[in-house]
């Protein structure tokens, strides 16, 4: 099987100069001339968020505006806190966004083939006992009922349809993502010894009584036996107890990069083995059917679903709207009995003062680190600890997709020791005819310490990941690139945090999730150490609950 490199090297004169042309970029002018692949390169609005660090004099306030509660952030955190707040009757709100649409990396786009994913694009069956995000799914038609013995009932078309994932190695796709083709026998043990590993820490419980390894992971264990694993690598881990199958390693390595965007030389051992363990999910279909922790939920748009029902959860009246994009929040000032936000309104370039009695900073840390940077520097300290990788996501528009020996096409498509962890395929829950795809490349750029990878990022044309993008199709599907009609690339400077040791069960991270006075409260996955919706959901409503009690001591919230 031909390799990237080696694409690279024969093809990349050649596509090159198909590059060459005047490209349909968002930020260029217009052009007429006629290109082979048309296609955009997008990125969160680094360059409005950098005006809180570039020194940016912002005009003086010309509105003002007075709420309850000002929720600074809108990704999946803080549009569950707003989604709980009014809930529980707090429905003077306010949430402002800096992005042109809010979500995060569950933001999602569309076009005539297929709605697809920015980012995220699946949700674990989640445990049963995790009953506030059950009870969201009962809202969005995911969760239809209930058996009589409790258990959730799924929309089946909200679960992932067969076949669902396969893996190239050795040149033939195999059923799975586990390595199996070629494997040898000392190495199948390995992997069997390791997936038993799993079983037993699934059903394993602290001295506390709960479960050693849960999400929301705050719940887990607080068990020494089991946090222990927080102080060492995961690769170190694995060394200790014999796990060296090159076969095994890999697919833990792609399990690692594919869901904290990091290596297992760089997560904790508590990280790499909570990744299995902690899924525990169970239900039925509507059918009668078992559905399984392995099973996903996954929608077109990927996380954008949840997304999309979590924002539309809160009217916003267009009179007085509740929800504002294009909005950087710059300043901070507490105040006696409350705390006045100063906010650039990007589109109309202008600054509006807004009075809350509660704010809530539902925001990455490394804007956090920005907001307070004179008010709490503790928290600056914190942010520099938090490892956040950048990520390359392209989605494709094909026409076909040469396909080599082995399994179909499915909705997980994973090359062994390739450079990404695979694609998607966005329409793949489509029940139509459609014969064209879109399909959606995931590459977290770990080859190299996250400030250097975000700076080489930053700095790469379109062109340069186009070239990048097809050389690594290729080698999942030689032949592949005139079948391309469109490729749109999408730059996550700080796609997701890593689970670093001593990162989740460290009193730094304990620290930050605690309010600042009754004024200033936090909310992002980055405070559970790892990028997960479960856990940016949970994350909110927590946050939620303390501004609550805040603002209404006598109240008992649900």
């Amino acid at each position: 099987m031909p390799t990237r490199r080696f694409f690279l090297q024969q093809t990349g004169l050649g596509l090159a100069s198909l590059l060459a042309g005047p490209w349909a970029l968002e930020s260029c002018r217009s052009t007429t001339a006629r290109v082979p692949i048309a296609g955009q390169l997008r990125g969160a609005n680094q360059a409005v968020g950098h005006l809180l660090r570039g020194g940016m004099t912002f005009p003086a306030p010309t509105r003002n505006r007075t709420v309850d509660v000002l929720i600074i952030g809108g990704g999946i955190a803080g549009l569950s806190a707003r989604r709980w707040l009014h809930r529980q009757g707090l429905s003077d709100t306010l949430l402002v966004e800096l992005d042109e649409q809010t979500g995060g990396n569950s933001s999602h786009g569309q076009n005539t083939v297929s709605a697809y994913p920015w980012g995220a694009h699946y949700l674990p069956i989640p445990d049963p006992r995790n009953t506030e995000l059950i009870d969201f799914l009962r809202d969005t038609g995911t969760i239809t009922g209930h058996t009589d013995q409790g258990q959730p009932i799924y929309n089946e078309y909200h679960l992932c349809h067969d076949p669902q994932e396969r893996l190239l190695i050795d040149g033939h796709w195999q059923e799975g993502l586990v390595p199996e083709r070629g494997v040898p026998a000392s190495d199948r043990a390995q992997l069997a010894r390791f997936f038993a590993l799993i079983d037993t820490l699934k059903q394993a419980k602290g001295q506390d009584g709960r479960d050693a390894f849960a999400i929301p992971l705050d719940q887990s264990s607080a068990d020494l036996t089991f946090r222990a694993l927080d102080t060492v690598t995961f690769a170190d881990y694995l060394d200790q107890h014999g796990y060296t199958s090159p076969y095994l390693r890999w697919y833990l390595t792609y399990a690692c990069r594919d869901d904290y965007g990091a290596t297992p030389e760089t997560v904790s051992a508590w990280a790499g083995l909570h990744y299995f363990a902690a899924r525990k999910g169970q239900g039925r279909t509507q059918t009668g059917g078992l559905v399984a922790s392995s099973d996903v939920l996954t929608w077109p748009q990927g996380n954008g679903f949840l997304l999309d029902h979590l924002r539309q959860s809160v009217d916003s009246p267009p009179e007085q709207p509740n929800l504002l994009t294009h909005h950087l929040a710059y300043a901070i000032q507490p105040q006696q009995d409350e705390v006045r936000v100063l906010c650039y309104d990007v589109t109309a370039q202008q600054t509006i003062a807004i009075r809350a009695k509660a704010v809530l900073l539902a925001t990455p840390q490394f804007v956090t680190k920005s907001l307070l940077r004179s008010l709490a520097p503790d928290r600056a300290a914190f942010a520099d600890r938090v490892h956040n990788a950048p990520w390359l996501v392209a989605n494709l528009t094909v026409n076909s997709l040469p396909q080599g020996g082995g399994m179909p096409l499915c909705w997980d498509n994973v090359g062994y020791n390739t450079a990404s962890v695979g694609y998607i395929t966005a329409n793949h829950q489509d029940v139509s005819d459609q014969p064209k795809r879109v399909i959606t490349l995931y590459w977290p750029l770990t080859d190299a310490p996250p400030h250097e990878a975000r700076r080489r990022a930053y700095q790469s044309t379109y062109a340069d990941w186009v070239q990048q993008v097809l050389a690594e199709l290729e080698t999942l599907h030689p032949g592949v690139t005139p079948s391309v009609e469109r490729v749109d690339v999408q730059l996550w400077g700080h796609g997701m945090v890593a689970p670093t040791p001593g990162f989740v069960w460290g009193e730094a991270r304990q620290q930050a999730m605690r309010p600042i006075g009754k004024q200033l409260f936090f909310a992002h996955s980055d405070l559970s150490g790892v990028s997960l919706f479960e856990e940016a959901f949970y994350q909110g409503i927590r946050a939620a609950r303390e501004i609550v009690q805040a603002l209404h001591p006598s109240t008992n919230p649900v």
